[in-house]
């Protein structure tokens, strides 16, 4: 029984993928491949690459990841995500999808052409990084002459690298968003547009997802809150706890 991984964009948002990671692997769940969109990408990368997701949560505290980025002077956005590239060197040495413990998939937009595109080969910390560069935030990357951002602008959660080498898909997204009455400020406003529009093609992506982790809400957390890092965290890994059955049942059912 192989079993895939799906990891949705969403900024701090996406710590919760490491609270759901943490649950199934303590419940002893085998993930098979992984695929990921920015901050999906990232936690896909570390968890493939054998780091606990406890493990990365505290690289997450401890380095203060923002530290690490520095102003893209004259450039097309605020900030240079590359600045950070030594940080993941620290922790995947190797810089290599191939020598990943489970196989990975990430997606990041060709801005050059308005592509999407999946990389599952070669160096892989800066196609990480290119995943995670939205856009007018961090700087494009380049690979091989082309400029990248973030995946999430054309596929937020890319289950469809799955659906042929996998026999059951979990999914995790972190974006569901509550109803509102009222809107404080146009900042609330345009986060909200911005979550609707990547949840967009949710309900045609759920066809091929056996069973999807969205804690209820999430998506009114803005992607730069950290200081609401450790409580997506542990809400994230107590929803996967209260599903695991369920997931269990689905998977031995898949299995006769």
């Amino acid at each position: 029984m192989k079993i895939g991984v799906v990891l949705s964009g969403g900024g701090i948002r996406g710590i919760a993928h490491l609270g759901v990671l943490k649950a199934l692997k303590e419940r002893d769940i085998e993930i098979s491949m992984i695929t990921g969109t920015s901050a999906g990408a990232i936690v896909g990368a570390l968890y493939a690459n054998g780091i606990s997701p406890d493990e990365a949560f505290k690289i997450f505290q401890g380095t203060r990841f923002l530290s690490f980025l520095r102003p893209a002077f004259r450039g097309p956005a605020l900030l240079n995500l590359e600045t950070a590239i030594p940080l993941f060197k620290k922790y995947i040495p190797h810089d290599s999808f191939e020598n990943l413990n489970i196989p990975l998939v990430v997606t990041a937009t060709n801005f050059n052409k308005g592509e999407l595109v999946y990389f599952d080969k070669g160096d892989l910390i800066r196609k990480v990084l290119a995943s995670s560069c939205i856009p007018g935030v961090f700087s494009p990357i380049m690979i091989d002459g082309q400029f990248y951002v973030d995946g999430g602008v054309l596929n937020n959660f890319p289950v469809e690298p799955l659906l042929t080498q996998c026999d059951y898909v979990l999914g995790s997204s972190c974006n569901n968003l509550p109803q509102v009455d009222k809107f404080k400020n146009i900042k609330q406003v345009l986060e909200r547009a911005a979550v609707l529009s990547i949840n967009s093609d949710m309900k045609e992506k759920l066809k091929y997802v056996d069973f999807l982790i969205e804690p209820l809400g999430l998506g009114k957390t803005s992607i730069f809150e950290i200081k609401k890092a450790e409580e997506i965290f542990w809400l994230a890994y107590e929803e996967t706890l209260n599903q695991i059955s369920s997931i269990k049942e689905q998977i031995k059912l898949k299995t006769i």
